[in-house]
């Protein structure tokens, strides 16, 4: 069971799903919406993750995607795609022991911030994830 929470708090989840797909995204989308350079997430089924405590606000980031965040701090949280119906996928930082689950790949590496220097010999693709990662 992997556990995990917003800054302040006030959101709790659990996941009890196997993590896939867990990748660090450097779209420019990700950026905006974290505030940071890339993001770290990891994808499991919709059922998997259950919210505990408090309340996730949405938002569409795009005409395929909503992500939610803590209403109280703004934490991000998840985000789904509308070409993944069966997947969720949850930020990697919110988890309480995010060392759980390490990225395996970067996505969306086209995209990058030129003064971001990958050192960490994980995959690099320029675009969208492989169904491997």
């Amino acid at each position: 069971m992997l556990k995990g929470r917003c800054c302040c708090g006030a959101v709790r989840y659990e996941v009890d799903g196997t993590p896939r797909h867990s990748t660090g995204c450097h779209c420019s989308i990700c950026r905006r919406a974290s505030a940071a350079p890339f993001v770290a997430w990891f994808t499991v089924e919709p059922a998997s993750f259950r919210l505990v405590a408090g309340e996730l606000t949405r938002f569409r980031s795009s005409a395929h995607a909503t992500r939610t965040f803590c209403t109280r701090c703004g934490t991000p949280i998840t985000f789904q795609s509308a070409h993944y119906p069966d997947e969720i996928d949850i930020t990697t930082g919110s988890l309480d022991d995010p060392e759980q689950v390490p990225p395996k790949a970067h996505t969306y590496a086209a995209s990058a911030l030129s003064w971001v220097k990958l050192a960490d010999g994980l995959p690099v693709y320029p675009d969208k994830r492989p169904e491997q990662c």
